[in-house]
């Protein structure tokens, strides 16, 4: 039986671009800037944006309406490959060194992402 507290694997990373495959922010595109992998969310950049109301602080001294980024479910998101224009999966193998990498798998052929 699986715990509660258990931790899912992902091949993304903080700063990955990203697109939304899923849901009210579908074909949005951002940047990764968190992953929750025990509650399996992920904040992405300019997405899933809410208002929320801060108060005065000696940063921010007139307070006011912020708007901030809201998790999504990490399942919603994909890999988007810029230099293909579009959602790709990630694969882990060798590249040309022998040294293992990520791959990016959007035309057939993979490529090495970072």
């Amino acid at each position: 039986m699986k715990s509660a507290a258990e931790k899912v694997k992902t091949r993304l990373k903080v700063k990955d671009e990203v697109i939304v495959i899923a849901g009210k922010n579908k074909k949005s595109r951002g940047e990764v800037l968190r992953i929750d992998r025990e509650k399996k969310q992920v904040v992405v950049k300019g997405v899933n944006l809410r208002k929320r109301f801060a108060r005065p602080t000696q940063e921010n001294p007139k307070g006011g309406i912020v708007e901030i980024e809201m998790p999504i479910a990490l399942s919603n998101v994909q890999y988007y490959d810029s230099k293909e224009k579009k959602p790709s999966r990630i694969a882990y193998g060798p590249d040309k060194s022998g040294a293992k990498t990520r791959l990016s798998t959007a035309s057939g052929r993979k490529r090495t992402l970072d």
